[in-house]
């Protein structure tokens, strides 16, 4: 819904016409109220974004918990919810040791600190409640920390469910406490559970902890995050602050409870909201300013410097201006301006700038409606950056100047800030007060496991680089190829001579890869995406096998997208756009020319290099979920499955499913799909299925063992009535906050390639490891995580690691190591492709070509 049509629902009514207002520094904001009527705002109910945060604010003691503790009325929050699954204990193979043993053994750092409880630790839930009740839930926590009988107890209470260290004398404890208007409410403390160090409660209990102990550092907490706005890092010639801070968790791992942290920056324009609007404005002009701002801003998260809190901007609300009122929860009511000034000390500039419009979801109540909050443009800054922004080369050379951390420097920062926690006093005494003491950081040994040897078409190569062997792919034969004979180009009049040009490397290219490469046809055209879509239908015929699109530098997306929608759905062939900025780079033609001839050779059903697979018939799956962009309420399922033993040739589904969440219903037709391209290729079933699944969020982890594992179960049980294929599934995770460094010199570095971690780190109850298979060129490389959910293939854990760091091998769009396995990386280019561009499922003729490359 636009923000145009949610204000008519709310029975607001926008004017068409913009009226001028001639304020000094003012611009003429579109309106449709009178500026005069201060109770426009409070007519609809709306409040104060302050008057939200601010209110009770006096109430509320220094020990409060800050933050919810069980949301959503007692469950645990999405980000423990993955802590209760225990996949490991149905695994027999792997019950009592899940290690392998290959590979050479390598010492690394970690970022892990010790956290150690007493023996007999446990955690005291309670269940409070309150006669009469009490609505606020400040008031709730005011009237409870006031009594003696908690005073000296560690404790955290989000308003109904208490914590305690320590037990109180009874089940049931009985509290009587006076409010300040003289009523008298007695509070019941009933003892609900007594939980051990290791539950998925405690973590979420330890974690609230360590919030509290970095506020209590001076850092403040921004969506998950902790930073510091008083040290931040200035990019003055891009208009950038970089606050810089960390991301923490407290979790179970093999033996102990560790603490991570990792270092975050968030990446703050020194813009405001009013400044990009003014600018907006000056350049589309006030006939299309009002939908123009609301198509860039919408969506938008800003931070509130005066709070240092995030918001989501969901509309813009034209009618409400500063000099409005609202009414505050004691019923009064004040104009934004004089709030303001009376709250921070801060007086608006621009008394006629409108209203952005956040929604506040309780934390608590999933069907709770959402609160309507106003925020001050003039107030409200721009995080993040924008598609514009991030394609600024420069701009983003400096920041990853800044952001991308040498392990040294990563290591500096994760040292200073356990000696913070250690030495601040606040910050101890909550640590003891709990009955814990934050250790040492932790070290470990990982194993590296041996390069890999790439086979080409007539010779095993040893690459000299093992992480990048481009220069290489120029003089080796390529596995197999579909010889180019039918194709078209098409290009504007002024790309005529650097298309030649193209031509020529991209066919004296093929030849040493063993592609052949006949000439083309070529179509010139107007620079327009009209005129290249005209061409195609116009020139286009059954035994073409390949459409090439060199298109304007500017506008690209445009083309792009209509290209790729009608040749990938309409009209189905391979297609392939080049940008004639990227054939104008000096001296980059060659290299221009092998990476697309790579591509194009991928796009016809060839294939380019493998490595050996000790397993005989095994089909290794892709599976990657994605927004769509244009309908939220769509998600693309990608499906990507190998279809002959060498691993080389892949199978490709890809739907748009409804749905609130990132879970496929549609795995067990696809699988289906996929095995009978392998019995149709190889005249059987593969003996063996591995699934490595991807894009799953916090907290998912059960819905996938109940909902998607049973789908390809099904479908490969079903193949056949004899003896099904064995499968195994395998979530993957490419953010994960733990990293490994090693020392050499006397200093640390990045640990090798081929790393696998699959000890002390790892979690108790799943079969999981982590795998560095990529070379970080700068800054800190990042591992993956890998969690095998289900596991009938029984494979050991040394083959299980190694087979994954093969797969990393065997991505065609880059010669070289890539950070996850290949049918991943497939799936994952898939869905981009159609999320951002397609927006439908692509023809079924394409699915046995990487087309999406």
């Amino acid at each position: 819904m636009s923000g145009r049509a949610r204000v008519r629902a709310r029975g607001i009514a926008r004017s068409s016409s913009a009226a001028e207002v001639g304020l000094p520094q003012a611009l003429p904001w579109p309106t449709s109220a009178d500026p005069s009527n201060n109770e426009a705002s409070s007519s609809h109910g709306f409040m104060g974004i302050s008057a939200i945060s601010q209110q009770y604010k006096d109430d509320i003691p220094s020990d409060d918990a800050s933050g919810t503790l069980m949301e959503r009325g007692g469950k645990i929050s999405r980000d423990f919810m993955d802590l209760g699954v225990c996949t490991r204990e149905k695994l027999t193979h792997v019950r009592d040791c899940k290690t392998g043993s290959s590979g050479m053994p390598v010492k690394l750092v970690t970022n892990l600190f010790g956290l150690d409880l007493p023996q007999d630790w446990q955690l005291y839930q309670y269940h409070v409640t309150y006669t009469p009740n009490l609505e606020s839930r400040r008031m709730r926590i005011a009237l409870l920390y006031n009594h003696e009988e908690l005073s000296s107890k560690a404790k955290a209470f989000d308003g109904v469910i208490l914590f305690l260290s320590q037990k109180l004398e009874e089940k049931v404890t009985e509290l009587s406490s006076e409010t300040q208007r003289g009523g008298t409410v007695k509070i019941t403390i009933t003892l609900t559970r007594q939980l051990p160090a290791s539950s998925p409660v405690c973590m979420q209990v330890f974690n609230i902890i360590f919030r509290k102990i970095l506020k209590k550092l001076a850092m403040y907490q921004i969506g998950r995050n902790f930073y510091k706005p008083s040290e931040p890092v200035e990019i003055p010639q891009h208009n950038l602050s970089l606050w810089p801070g960390f991301n923490i968790s407290v979790s179970q791992f093999e033996s102990r409870l560790l603490f991570s942290a990792d270092v975050s920056y968030k990446v703050l324009r020194n813009e405001t909201v009013l400044e990009f609007m003014t600018g907006l404005c000056h350049q589309t002009g006030m006939s299309s300013f009002t939908q123009t701002c609301e198509k860039q801003l919408i969506g938008f998260i800003v931070l509130t410097r005066y709070s240092n809190k995030t918001y989501r901007i969901d509309d813009i609300d034209w009618s409400v201006k500063p000099t409005h009122t609202f009414q505050k929860r004691d019923g009064t009511e004040i104009t934004y301006v004089e709030y303001y000034k009376q709250q921070y000390d801060i007086t608006l500039s621009d008394l006629n700038q409108p209203m952005l419009v956040s929604l506040l979801k309780s934390k608590r109540n999933d069907n709770a409606e959402a609160r309507m909050a106003h925020l001050i443009p003039e107030l409200c800054f721009l995080t993040g950056l924008s598609s514009r922004v991030t394609s600024d080369f420069q701009l983003m050379k400096a920041m990853a100047e800044e952001m991308r951390l040498s392990p040294l420097g990563r290591q500096q920062r994760l040292a200073r800030l356990a000696d913070d926690i250690q030495r601040n006093k606040d910050a101890r005494f909550e640590l003891e007060t709990w009955g814990l003491h934050f250790g040492c950081q932790m070290s470990l040994t990982g194993r590296v496991v041996p390069s890999e040897k790439i086979l080409m078409q007539d010779h095993i190569c040893q690459p000299a680089s093992a992480a990048d062997w481009s220069k290489d792919m120029r003089t080796w034969k390529i596995l197999s190829t579909q010889p180019l004979n039918k194709w078209l180009i098409i290009c504007s009049d002024r790309a005529e001579n650097v298309t030649e040009n193209f031509l020529c490397c991209l066919r004296r290219v093929g030849s040493s890869m063993g592609f052949t490469v006949d000439y083309p046809k070529i179509i010139k055209v107007q620079e327009t995406p009209a005129a290249f879509l005209s061409a195609i239908q116009k020139h286009f015929d059954p035994g073409v096998q390949l459409v090439m699109c060199i298109l304007p530098s500017n506008q690209q997306g445009s083309y792009y997208d209509s290209i790729k929608k009608y040749l990938s759905s309409d009209c189905p062939v391979p297609s392939q756009c080049v940008l004639v900025q990227t054939l104008n780079k000096q001296g980059m033609m060659m290299n221009v020319a092998t990476k697309i001839a790579m591509q194009m050779t991928c796009k016809l059903g060839g294939e380019l290099w493998a490595v050996e697979i000790p397993l005989k018939s095994l089909m290794v799956v892709g599976i990657d979920v994605c927004k769509d962009a244009f309908n939220k309420g769509m998600v693309v399922v990608g499906f990507v499955a190998s279809i002959n033993p060498r691993i080389t040739r892949w199978f490709s589904r890809c739907i748009l499913q409804k749905t609130t969440t990132d879970v496929a219903d549609c795995l067990k037709v696809f699988m289906t799909g996929a095995l009978n391209k392998w019995y149709k290729h190889n005249h059987g079933l593969p003996a063996r299925v591995i699934v490595y699944r991807d894009g799953v969020g916090d907290g998912q982890l059960k819905t996938l063992v109940e909902y998607e594992v049973p789908q390809l179960l099904s479908s490969v049980t079903e193949a056949s009535s004899n003896t099904s294929s064995k499968l195994s599934v395998i979530v993957v995770r490419k953010k994960c906050m733990l990293r490994f460094f090693t020392e050499v010199n006397r200093t640390l570095q990045n640990p090798p390639l081929g790393t696998v971690v699959d000890s002390e780190a790892t979690r108790p109850e799943c079969y999981d490891f982590y795998l560095i298979s990529q070379v970080a060129c700068r800054g800190t490389v990042n591992p993956t995580y890998y969690n095998v959910i289900y596991d009938d293939n029984c494979l050991k854990p040394d083959h299980m690691q190694r087979l994954t760091f093969k797969l990393c091998h065997l991505y065609y769009n880059w010669p070289g190591l890539i950070s996850i396995p290949a049918p991943c990386q497939y799936a994952h280019k898939l869905t981009f492709l159609v999320a951002q561009s397609i927006h439908k499922e692509p023809s079924l003729e394409l699915a046995n070509s990487l087309f999406y490359l």
